[in-house]
C-alpha cells in the first residue's frame, strides 16, 4: 500500500514526481542541514487518488495524525494547545513551479483559545491577532471561497479608519476588531461560524490545496506552459515560523543572481515585520537585501552563505523563500529559479566560466523558446519620449500597447488584434489571461519578486512593477501619474530592461541578438549599448556555436523567394527543405496560369506552358544563386488549380450583370466556365499535388523542365546549385513513378542540350496516412522523404487546419482533449507514429533514405526532440525560425546522448 505522507527527513530533490517540487526541496535543504522548519509531504499520489475518487483515501488521515504526532514531539507544542499552540502553513507544491496558481493557508491552528496563548508565549499581542486575522482572511478565500476583496476591503476601511497606510501601523486592538470583522463576513457569506478546531482547519487545508490543482487559473497556467493535468500537486505542512513578530523578524524572497539580468551578486526582497505572502503578493513595496544587511546584519550573512551553499549544490540559479524569526533565519523553500531570456543565456554561460557546469548542460539550460525571446524588438536609443516614471524593472522587452485595467479586457481587446498593455495596482493569480493576453504588464505595487514579476518572466512578458507614482483606479479605468491621466485605450510603452513606463507610442530597433544572427558578432558587439548587451550577445553566440557542434539534425528553411533564401543562409540556414512553385504564378503571371487552363487545343496549352517557362526558370536561377553549395528542395505545385482562377462567387456575378447588360464578355464566360468546371466542395482532399500533375498535361513538365535549365544555367556560370525535386500529395507508388520517369526524360532532354549530365534527386513528400503506411513502397522510387507534417496532421486527424483552431480548439483545450494544437506540437502518438512507420519502412527499403520534415513542426522545439529521436536527417522551418532549430537540435542531441548513457 503506498505511503501517502513523508517526513522531510525521508525524501531528496530527485523525488519531485512524488513529493512536488517544493516538498523535494524542503527534503534536500534538511538533508544539507540548512535551517528548515520541521513537517511533512503529503504525496501527490494522495492528490492523484482525491482526484479519482473525490475524497482523501481513508488512510492519509491516519498517516497526517501520525506525521503531525511527530512534528509535535519534535517542536515541543502541540496543534490547537491554548497556552504554547503549534501553527503550521499549509502549501501547495507541484512537480513544476506553478507561482501563485495554487493555495497556501498560513497560521492553521489558531482559534478564539489559542490566539491567546500565542500572545502570551510570543510576548506579542499585536503579532497574535495579527497571526489570526491573516489565517481567517486566506482560509475565507482559499478554503470556504470567499471572494477575496470581502476581507481586503475590510482591511482597507480599518486602514482608513485609523488613518494609516500600512498593516504594520495596526494596532493589537485594531486588530481583534479586524478579525470580528472577518469572523462576521465567514457567517454572512457561508452561513457557519468560523471553524475553531485545529485539525478540522487542516484536513479542510489540504482538500482545498488538492482542490486548487483543478482551477481555472491553475488549468491555463498548465496549458500555456504545457504542463500536464493529470500530475497533481503535493502538499506541504510546516511548522510556522513568523515574521511578523516585531522589526527584528521578516520575510523575504532571493536570488543567488539577478533573474532579470543574469548579474551575479545578492537579489530579492524583504520586508520586515511581515509574512510571506506579503513580498509575493505585492502589496506592500519591499526593501532591497542590502536594506537587511544594514538592519540586520548577521541574519544577512548567514542568508548570503547559505545562498551560496545552495547555488553550488545545484549548480544554477536559487530561488530561496526565507524568514527572520527574532533574528534567527529560516529556509522555507527553495527551486531552480525561473529567469528571463537574457538571463538564462548570461548565467549559462558565467556558469561554465565558474567551473559549476559543462557546455553540454549550458545548453541544455537555455531554450528556443527563450532564443525567440531576444530577438523582439527593442526601444530605438535617442527616440523622443515623454517618461511618466521609472520603476522596477521585472521582465525585459519594450511593449507598446492600448492601456487597459483588468484582465477580461485585455482578453477581449487582444483577440480583436489589439496591443494591450495590463496596468494593474498589483496582479493576482486572477489576472492570468489578462498577462496572458497583453503584450506588457505594468503595475503599482510589487517587488521584483512578486506575482506579476515572476508569471512575466516565466511566460516571457515584458514587465514594470513597483510603479509607486501611478495611482491607479480601475473603476473610472484609468491611472494618474503626478499631473498626467491615462485612460483605457490611451497608448503607453513600458520598458522591461530600464523599469521606464512612457506615454505614447515609442519606435523600436531591432535587438542585438537578432543583429548577431543576421550579420555577425562583430555587427552585434558594434549595436551594443552597454557591456550587459555584450556579454548576452556573446553568451548567445557561444551556446549556438556549441549547438552547431553537437546536434545531429541539419536545418534548412523554407525559402520561396531569392530574398527569403538570403535571409535564411545569413541565419545557419543549410539549405531549402520546402521552396513552394506555387507563389511563383502569383500576381502578373496568374492570366498565364488561366490560359493553361482554357487552353482548348494541346497546341494553345503548351503555348501557355512555353510562356511560364523562362520566367519560372529564371526564379530557379536566382534561388540557387543565393543557396549556391547548399541543397535547394523544390515542391511541385500543390495546391488546387482553382486557386489560382478568380473567386467563383464573385466573377459568376460579374457575367450575371454582363449579361443583364447586354456586354458579355466571352474570356469571362469561358473563365467562369473553367472555375465552375474545377469547383470542388473540399478541395484539399480534390485535384491538387501530384494528382493536378498527372491531369493536367505539361504542368508538371514545365516545372522539371524549369528546374533542370536553371541547374545548367548555374553551372555554365560556375556555381554549385543542388536542386532536389520534391513531388507532393503521393498516395500511391504508381503516382511518384509516372513523375519520376517524366523527370528522368527532360533530365537527360537539358542535359543533352547544354552538354551536361543532370541527375537531381527526386524525392516526395509525406504527407498522407497512406504514404506513410506503404512508404517501404514508395521507397522505391523515392531519393528522399519530407513529411509535411501541417498535411499529415490534418489528414489523420480529419481536422480542417483552416478552420478548427477558431472554431472548437479552445474547448477542446479546455476540456483537456488537447492539451496544444496538433498544428502547432507534433501529435506523438498519432501523426508521429505514422512518422515512425514511415521512417522505418522506407530505410529498410532503402538505406541510404534522406529523410526530413519541412511543416510548420520543424521549427517547433518539442517536435524538433521528437524528429531527432526517430531519425530525421534534417528539419525545415521558416527563416526567423532557423537560429531557434540550431539551439534546440543541439539540446536534444544532448538529451539523445544523456539517454544513450544511462
Amino acid at each position: 500500500m503506498a505511503k501517502y505522507v513523508k517526513d522531510f527527513t525521508e525524501g531528496d530533490k530527485d523525488q519531485k514526481d512524488l513529493l512536488g517540487g517544493k516538498g523535494a526541496n524542503l527534503a534536500e535543504m534538511t538533508r544539507l542541514g540548512l535551517p528548515v522548519p520541521p513537517g511533512f509531504t503529503i504525496t501527490t499520489e494522495a492528490c492523484r487518488a482525491y482526484m479519482k475518487s473525490g475524497d482523501v483515501p481513508p488512510e492519509l488521515r491516519v498517516e497526517v495524525t501520525q506525521a503531525l504526532r511527530h512534528l509535535e514531539d519534535t517542536m515541543g507544542r502541540t496543534l490547537g494547545d491554548v497556552h504554547e499552540p503549534l501553527l503550521v502553513s499549509v502549501r501547495s507544491g507541484a512537480k513544476f513551479s506553478m507561482p501563485g496558481m495554487m493555495e497556501t493557508v498560513l497560521n492553521v491552528g489558531l482559534n478564539d483559545a489559542s490566539v491567546r496563548g500565542l500572545a502570551e508565549f510570543a510576548h506579542n499581542e499585536r503579532f497574535a491577532w495579527d497571526s489570526y486575522r491573516r489565517l481567517i482572511q486566506m482560509f475565507g478565500r482559499t478554503v470556504l471561497g470567499i471572494e477575496g476583496d470581502k476581507f481586503a476591503d475590510a482591511l482597507d476601511k480599518a486602514k482608513a479608519t485609523r488613518g494609516v497606510s500600512n498593516d504594520v501601523d495596526l494596532t493589537a486592538d485594531d486588530l481583534r476588531e479586524l478579525v470580528g470583522t472577518f469572523k462576521q463576513i465567514v457567517i454572512d457569506e457561508t452561513g457557519r461560524e468560523f471553524p475553531q478546531h485545529p485539525r478540522e482547519q487542516l484536513d479542510l487545508a489540504i482538500v482545498a490545496v488538492f482542490g486548487s490543482w483543478g482551477t481555472e487559473r491553475a488549468r491555463l497556467y498548465r496549458r500555456k506552459e504545457r504542463i500536464s493535468d493529470d500530475l497533481g500537486t503535493a502538499v506541504n505542512v510546516v511548522a510556522m515560523v513568523f515574521g511578523n513578530l516585531g522589526p527584528d523578524s521578516g520575510t523575504g524572497v532571493a536570488f543567488t543572481r539577478n533573474p532579470s539580468t543574469g548579474e551575479t551578486g545578492d537579489y530579492g526582497d524583504y520586508l520586515a515585520n511581515a509574512q510571506g505572502e506579503d513580498v509575493v503578493a505585492g502589496i506592500r513595496n519591499t526593501m532591497s537585501l542590502a536594506d537587511l544587511e544594514r538592519i540586520d546584519p548577521e541574519a544577512h550573512n548567514e542568508l548570503k552563505r547559505v545562498m551560496r551553499q545552495l547555488e553550488t549544490h545545484y549548480r544554477d540559479l536559487c530561488d530561496i523563500e526565507f524568514t527572520i524569526e527574532h533574528g534567527k533565519l529560516w529556509m522555507l523553500q527553495t527551486r531552480v529559479g525561473k529567469r528571463t531570456a537574457p538571463a538564462a543565456f548570461r548565467i549559462a554561460s558565467q556558469l561554465v566560466d565558474e567551473h559549476l557546469i559543462t557546455m553540454d548542460e549550458a545548453l541544455a539550460r537555455v531554450t528556443g523558446a527563450q532564443l525567440t525571446q531576444l530577438l523582439f524588438p527593442q526601444f530605438a536609443p535617442g527616440s523622443s519620449t515623454t517618461l511618466l516614471t521609472k520603476a522596477m524593472a521585472a521582465s525585459p522587452g519594450a511593449a507598446v500597447g492600448e492601456a487597459v485595467f483588468d484582465s477580461a479586457t485585455a482578453v477581449e481587446w487582444a483577440a480583436k488584434g489589439k496591443d494591450v498593455v495590463l496596468v494593474r495596482r498589483e496582479t493576482n493569480p486572477d489576472d492570468l489571461g489578462g498577462m496572458i493576453a497583453s503584450v506588457g504588464i505594468l503595475t503599482a505595487r510589487g517587488g521584483k519578486t512578486s506575482h506579476a514579476a515572476v508569471v512575466a518572466r516565466g511566460m516571457g512578458r515584458t514587465a514594470v512593477v513597483g510603479a509607486e507614482a501611478l495611482v491607479v483606479d480601475p473603476v473610472a479605468r484609468q491611472f494618474t501619474c503626478g499631473a498626467k491621466v491615462v485612460k483605457e485605450g490611451d497608448v503607453i510603452a513600458i520598458d522591461g530592461t530600464t523599469g521606464e513606463v512612457f506615454l505614447g507610442d515609442v519606435p523600436v530597433v531591432p535587438s542585438p541578438v537578432s543583429t548577431y544572427l543576421e550579420q555577425g558578432l562583430d555587427a552585434a558587439l558594434e549595436q551594443a549599448a552597454d557591456e550587459d548587451t555584450s556579454e548576452l550577445v556573446r553568451a548567445v553566440d557561444r551556446i549556438i556555436t556549441h549547438a552547431d557542434a553537437a546536434r545531429r539534425l541539419g536545418v534548412r528553411a523554407n525559402a520561396d523567394t531569392p530574398e527569403d533564401a538570403r535571409r535564411a543562409r545569413s541565419l545557419g540556414a543549410q539549405g531549402i527543405g520546402l521552396c513552394r512553385t506555387e507563389h511563383m504564378f502569383l500576381g502578373e503571371r496568374r492570366v498565364l496560369v488561366e490560359h493553361v487552363v482554357l487552353a482548348g487545343t494541346d497546341d494553345e496549352r503548351q503555348a501557355a506552358l512555353d510562356a511560364l517557362l523562362p520566367v519560372q526558370t529564371q526564379d530557379f536561377i536566382e534561388i540557387f544563386e543565393a543557396m549556391d553549395g547548399l541543397p535547394t528542395t523544390i515542391r511541385l505545385i500543390d495546391p488546387p488549380l482553382h486557386e489560382f482562377l478568380p473567386d467563383l462567387t464573385a466573377l459568376s456575378v460579374k457575367v450575371a450583370l454582363a449579361k443583364e447588360r447586354g456586354k458579355v464578355d466571352q474570356h469571362d464566360v469561358e473563365l467562369l466556365a473553367a472555375v465552375e468546371r474545377m469547383h470542388e466542395a473540399n478541395p484539399m482532399l480534390g485535384l491538387r499535388g501530384v494528382r493536378l500533375g498527372l491531369v493536367i498535361p505539361g504542368l508538371f513538365e514545365l516545372q522539371i523542365r524549369a528546374i533542370c535549365e536553371a541547374q545548367a544555367a548555374r553551372i555554365s556560370a560556375g556555381g554549385h546549385p543542388r536542386a532536389e525535386i520534391m513531388v507532393p500529395l503521393i498516395g500511391s507508388v504508381q503516382e511518384l513513378h509516372l513523375v519520376r520517369d517524366s523527370a528522368i526524360e527532360i533530365m537527360a532532354e537539358v542535359g543533352a542540350k547544354h552538354g551536361i549530365t543532370l541527375d537531381l534527386p527526386i524525392g516526395c513528400m509525406i504527407e498522407l496516412p497512406r504514404a506513410a503506411l506503404t512508404a517501404g513502397r514508395i521507397a522505391e522510387e523515392a531519393a528522399f522523404f519530407s513529411f509535411g507534417t501541417n498535411d499529415l496532421t490534418q489528414t489523420t486527424w480529419g481536422f480542417s487546419r483552416d478552420d478548427v483552431e477558431g472554431a472548437f480548439f479552445a474547448q477542446y483545450t479546455a476540456n483537456g482533449v488537447l492539451s496544444v494544437s496538433p498544428f502547432e506540437t507534433i501529435d506523438a502518438q498519432g501523426v508521429g507514429r505514422l512518422v515512425k512507420i514511415a521512417v522505418e519502412e522506407g530505410r529498410a527499403t532503402r538505406p541510404d533514405l534522406h529523410l526530413g520534415v519541412c511543416g510548420e513542426h520543424g521549427g517547433d522545439p518539442e517536435s524538433i526532440r521528437f524528429f531527432d529521436s526517430v531519425g530525421l536527417d534534417y528539419v525545415s522551418c521558416s527563416p526567423f525560425r532557423v537560429p531557434v532549430a540550431r539551439l534546440e537540435a543541439g539540446r536534444a542531441a544532448i538529451d539523445s546522448s544523456t539517454s544513450d548513457a544511462r
